[in-house]
Parts: structure tokens; C-alpha cells; sequence
């Protein structure tokens, strides 16, 4: 083997490289299919602004996102905002993700079939290819926290300021992406309660300071934005149902995207905690893995909610782990069978034993890919975004088409802002297409909102254009009926009826010109 060679075949070794490899296929497939939903639309809105537009927004909106939408305006920069472009981090963090996962995986269980089962187990969830494939802050959330997490164990096993520094780092990075994931220190905590049953050492007695030390490291940085996202939590996160006691024991379908893959889970999990072997750090794991759910969903039953699937996506990546860790405990248990059944044929019953389990672990593996092949979002992606609520480009395809200059545009505000329908729209349409913004008082940059300020009298900032488009949420026959009345009514005044109206599957576009 030459010298060349030998870095790309140890690299070809790393029981990370694979899971990675995988992920980012699984990523990048039809990466730029599903059309951008809304809140990939806050995403573009906010980081194609210029730095202290976007810096000046975070004061009133989505401080929360600070740093990502920081993050994507210098990436949009260097790579431009199409949907692949937008879209290219997750990916990224969602690959990185299972490098952790699969590294995590060997650590704890000492096996290259737990490290590259769980590493591949982590990329079967409907819900982990969907937001590898988003363009928010989910991906890197659950990156950092897989991260953290095999951060976390290299420092338990030899404690210093050099394991415990990255682990700081990571986590700092988990909660800047999304404030929920720092619920994930409730398991982390009781992880580390159970590590320090060992008998008593200098290592032990330093963890007892130096964990709380470390978290602190992480909590201190992320403090400024947890206090401005507190404030502006409620206008947020309003929407979200206070959860029930039914909303916590079904959230294993929601968190994985499918009931299926969850069952499948919870069944390769059960080896790793029954059977003999490293049973205790399994059970670590299920407490990383499920204490955060508990604790948020416990946070959530108070004035703020906070319990969504894809808040809580960072806890899979410890699922998947513990996952690995069943399927290693199974290759083990049936090797040593299989060693003794064939004890008189010993020149060949190491191999027997080995491809005997072997291939019962490629079959538990096979188990979650088969029963989420149905629910990927990769094969239903027709279904899931293109034939969405929010039709964007089929609308600005439509303006585009009838466009003449001097149009007007009418789109959802206020408190239909939340549609995102003037960034939607806007993201489609050509530089040469640019209707007049109807009853707009300050643009989205000027209001340094995510939205439009609609104006408090519509009759006054109707303008002077001799047709107006008018954008309405869902499917009717009379879009003027769904603008309120005071926009509507110097429209029917001025313009009389629509000449056109267009359902477009979750919107309703209609033309208002006079002259026909």
C-alpha cells in the first residue's frame, strides 16, 4: 500500500465516515424539490437583509434565531439564496450529526457495530431527512447537542479544561441555535449522577465542580439572547397548545415522523438496557434521550408552550445511539451462542458465530429503513411541500404572466403576517416584476419586522394604480370577502369586482382591473 493511499483507506475505516457519507446522500437527494415554506421564507427574508437591518430586526423578532440568520447571511453571500443554497447547512450539520452519533455510539459501548449502527440507524427518521432539507436552525441544533453529547463523555472519562472546553463550545452553539435545547442538560445531568456511582477517585471528586462549571461556561454566552427571546416569546410561540398528559405519550410518532419508527426504536433500545454487558450506560442514555422531552413538556404546561416535535429534534440523535447499542448487544449475544452450538468445529466457529450475528444485525438494522420507506419525505415530497398551503411560486407565476407595469400588489399583514405570503411571493418574482406594495405605510426592512406595516387608513395608501392583485389565505370565489372590510371596501369602490380570480390550493389570487 503506498503512502498515498493509506490515509484514504484509514479514512474509509473510521466508523464515522459511513454514517456521514449516508446522511449526506439522504440529504442531498432532490435537495431543491420541496418549494419553500413559510418559515424557510423568515429565513431568506432575514438574511438577505443587509447586516444592520437584520441586527435591528433581532430587537423586536426572532432574536432567538440571531445567530443563524447571521450564519445564513454570510453564507447567502458567498453562495446565493437558492432554495439548494438555503438548504446546504442543515445538510451539512445533519451529516456531522451522524458522525457524533456513531463516535458517541463506539465510546459508550466499545463496538464498531454499535458506532455504525447507530450512525445509520440516525439517518432512517422521516423527521431527521426532513429538516436536513429545511433551511432553519434545527439541523445545527441537533448537531451541537450530538456534539456536546460525545463531548460530554470524553470529559467524564479523563476531566480537564481540554475535553471539558469543547463541550462548553458545543453547547453554547446548541442553545444560540434554539433555546429548547439546553432542556437537554436535565439528561446530561442525570448521566452524569450515574457516572459518579463509581467508587470515589480524584476524577470523580473533580467532575462534581468542573460539570456545573462547564455548563455555566456554556449558559453565560447565550444569556443576551435568552433575555430578549423571553420577551418576545409570547408573540411567537402564541400559537402553540398547551400540552396534555395524550400529547406526551404520542410524541414518539411526532418525533420521529413515524409511529412505526418510534416502535422500532423503543424495540432495538430494549437489548442494550435487558441484556448483560454495559446495561447501565444504556441506561444513561435513556435518560439523556428522555428527560429533556419531560422537562419541556413540564415548562410547557405553564403560560408558554414550548412542546413541538421539532423543538425537541436534538434528543433523537441519543436515541439512535441507544438504538446502536441494542443492535450490538444482540451481535454479541448471539456470537457467543453461536460459539457455543458450534464448539466442536472450532477452526470455523468463530466465523459462524460471527456471520450468524452479523447478519441478525444487518436485519435489525433493515427493521426502522423499511418501516419509514413509505413516510420519507424523499419519496413524498409531491405531497409534501409543492402541494403545500403556501403556493408561492404558483403565484408569482401567475403575476408574472398578467404583469403590467404599474400594478398593484395586495398581499396577508398583520395578523396574517405569519403567512409570510410578501416574502413568499416576493422570492419568486423577477427584478422587472415589481408590483406596488397596496396598502403597505412601511415596508418589512423599514418596519424591521418579518411582514409589511399595513397602513392604519387602507383608503390612503391605496395608490394610484390602475390594477391591483390581491392575495388572500385559502381557497375561495370571493377574495375580496377575506380582506377586511376596511382594505375591502375602496377596493370594490374603485376597482368593482375581480376580472380574475385563481384558487391556487391555500391561497386565492384575484386581478381587479377596471377597464374590462
Amino acid at each position: 500500500m503506498t503512502p498515498a493511499v493509506r490515509p484514504a483507506v484509514r479514512l474509509l475505516g473510521q466508523v464515522w465516515f459511513w454514517p456521514a457519507v449516508v446522511m449526506l446522500g439522504v440529504g442531498s437527494y432532490r435537495l431543491g424539490t420541496p418549494e419553500p415554506w413559510r418559515d424557510e421564507m423568515a429565513t431568506w427574508t432575514v438574511a438577505t437583509r443587509s447586516l444592520g437591518d437584520l441586527l435591528r430586526l433581532l430587537q423586536h423578532i426572532d432574536a432567538s434565531n440571531g445567530l443563524y440568520y447571521l450564519l445564513m447571511h454570510g453564507w447567502t453571500a458567498v453562495f446565493g439564496d437558492s432554495a439548494v443554497a438555503l438548504r446546504i447547512p442543515s445538510v451539512l450539520a445533519m451529516a456531522a450529526a451522524a458522525a457524533f452519533v456513531a463516535l458517541t455510539a463506539e465510546r459508550l459501548f466499545g463496538h464498531r457495530v454499535a458506532a455504525i449502527g447507530a450512525g445509520l440507524l440516525f439517518t432512517v427518521p422521516p423527521q431527521v431527512s426532513h429538516y436536513a432539507q429545511e433551511a432553519r436552525a434545527y439541523a445545527l441544533a441537533t448537531c451541537s447537542i450530538a456534539a456536546a453529547t460525545y463531548f460530554l463523555l470524553r470529559a467524564l472519562e479523563r476531566p480537564g479544561l481540554r475535553r471539558w472546553a469543547p463541550y462548553s463550545v458545543a453547547m453554547a452553539l446548541a442553545g444560540a441555535w434554539h433555546l429548547v435545547s439546553f432542556s437537554t442538560v436535565s439528561g446530561q445531568a442525570a448521566l452524569v449522577l450515574l457516572h459518579l456511582r463509581r467508587p470515589r477517585t480524584g476524577a470523580e471528586r473533580r467532575i462534581r465542580w468542573q460539570y456545573p462549571a462547564a455548563v455555566t461556561a456554556a449558559v453565560l454566552p447565550v444569556l443576551p439572547v435568552a433575555l430578549l427571546g423571553s420577551r418576545q416569546s409570547e408573540r411567537q410561540l402564541g400559537w402553540i397548545k398547551t400540552p396534555s398528559f395524550s400529547d406526551l405519550t404520542d410524541f414518539g410518532g411526532h418525533l420521529f415522523g413515524s409511529d412505526q419508527v418510534a416502535r422500532t426504536f423503543v424495540l432495538l433500545a430494549l437489548p442494550a438496557l435487558l441484556l448483560p454487558g454495559r446495561r447501565l450506560r444504556a441506561w444513561q442514555l435513556l435518560l439523556l434521550a428522555g428527560l429533556p422531552v419531560v422537562a419541556v413538556w413540564l415548562v410547557s404546561r405553564g403560560t408558554t408552550s414550548y412542546f413541538l416535535d421539532r423543538y425537541l429534534l436534538f434528543t433523537v440523535p441519543a436515541w439512535a445511539v441507544l438504538a446502536g447499542g441494542g443492535v450490538a448487544a444482540v451481535y454479541r449475544a448471539v456470537a457467543a451462542l453461536a460459539g457455543r452450538r458450534w464448539a466442536p468445529g472450532r477452526t470455523v466457529q468463530p466465523r459462524v458465530a460471527v456471520a450468524t450475528a452479523g447478519l441478525l444485525a444487518v436485519g435489525l438494522l433493515a427493521l426502522p429503513a423499511v418501516a419509514a420507506l413509505p413516510e420519507q419525505p424523499a419519496v413524498r415530497y409531491a405531497d409534501a411541500h409543492t402541494h403545500s398551503k403556501e403556493p408561492f411560486r404558483a403565484a408569482a407565476a401567475e403575476i408574472t404572466a398578467g404583469y403590467r407595469p404599474g400594478d398593484g400588489l395586495a398581499a396577508p399583514m398583520s395578523d396574517q403576517s405569519w403567512a409570510m405570503v410578501w416574502p413568499g411571493v416576493s422570492y419568486y418574482l423577477r427584478p422587472d416584476v415589481q408590483p406596488f406594495p397596496v396598502f403597505v405605510a412601511r415596508s418589512a426592512e423599514d418596519a424591521e419586522e418579518l411582514a409589511p406595516e399595513p397602513c392604519p387608513r387602507p383608503e390612503a395608501c391605496l395608490g394610484d394604480v390602475p390594477r391591483v392583485w390581491v392575495l388572500v389565505l385559502g381557497d375561495t370565489p370571493d377574495p375580496l370577502a377575506a380582506l377586511p372590510e376596511e382594505q375591502a371596501q375602496p377596493l370594490r369602490q374603485r376597482y368593482g369586482a375581480p376580472d380574475k380570480v385563481v384558487p391556487l390550493g391555500g391561497l386565492t389570487l384575484a386581478l381587479l382591473d377596471p377597464a374590462t
